[in-house]
């Protein structure tokens, strides 16, 4: 039976359900991280709305807890989601066909668990049909979820128990999302190599570590996949 936008739809909820496992606990640490750096509860839970990014929050939140001016925090946020340039030439090859309005709400459901997923099942299904619906289905199960878990860690937060330590989930949800997209010696080698980089470079001004990490990591790669070819 040929899929239908519906049946995409589901099937791109459906496949990240194991992801949000960790999702949860880490915008539930955002929630709480937020409210005790000083942000009003409602302007901290707007924030999940607004901005949509777990690391461009953190790092918001982490400055605002410091005193640092709004237009630092705004070119700081900038500066993480810089990545998303990267995801986004990857994936708009798929969408070519879908108007720019519909685009536009994709655009805004991008990050990186959504990416991953998605690009990982368009490589394994080149041809799949719907494609546009299967990453709205993923895109707004990711949404939905970091909704309810910021807006939980904002208003209740102070119920959840320190020696919960929570914060472990967020390096495991990121190793989940990577681990499946490691398919040949090229993306081993870029794995390596933006991880080795992430990890020396953390200390750049403006979270740039990350980026350049990532650029790093790309390119190698793709001088493996070249040399191999």
């Amino acid at each position: 039976m040929k899929p239908t936008s519906c049946s995409q739809f589901f099937s791109g909820v459906r496949d990240l359900l194991p992801i949000l496992l960790g999702v949860m606990p880490f915008g539930l640490i955002y929630g709480i991280a937020a409210v005790n750096a000083g942000m009003p509860p409602l302007q901290a839970f707007l924030m999940s709305s607004i901005v949509f990014s777990g690391s461009a929050q953190f790092a918001a939140t982490q400055l605002i807890a410091n005193g640092a001016l709004a237009s630092v925090v705004i070119v700081s946020i900038i500066v993480v989601n810089l990545r998303h340039i990267m995801y986004s030439a990857t994936i708009s090859p798929h969408f070519s066909r879908i108007p720019f309005w519909r685009k536009m709400i994709l655009a805004y459901l991008l990050t990186d668990e959504a990416f991953a997923m998605t690009i990982t099942r368009y490589n394994a299904e080149p041809d799949m049909p719907h494609k546009g619906w299967y990453f709205l289905g993923a895109g707004m199960a990711l949404w939905t979820t970091w909704q309810a878990a910021t807006a939980v860690g904002v208003f209740a937060g102070g119920q959840v128990p320190a020696a919960w330590s929570l914060d472990f989930t967020i390096a495991l949800t990121f190793l989940a999302l990577s681990i499946p997209s490691i398919r040949d010696r090229s993306t081993a080698v870029a794995a390596v190599v933006g991880g080795v980089s992430a990890i020396l470079l953390r200390g750049m001004p403006f979270q740039l570590g990350l980026v350049t990490a990532a650029i790093l990591g790309i390119a190698v790669g793709y001088g493996v996949e070249r040399w191999t070819r």
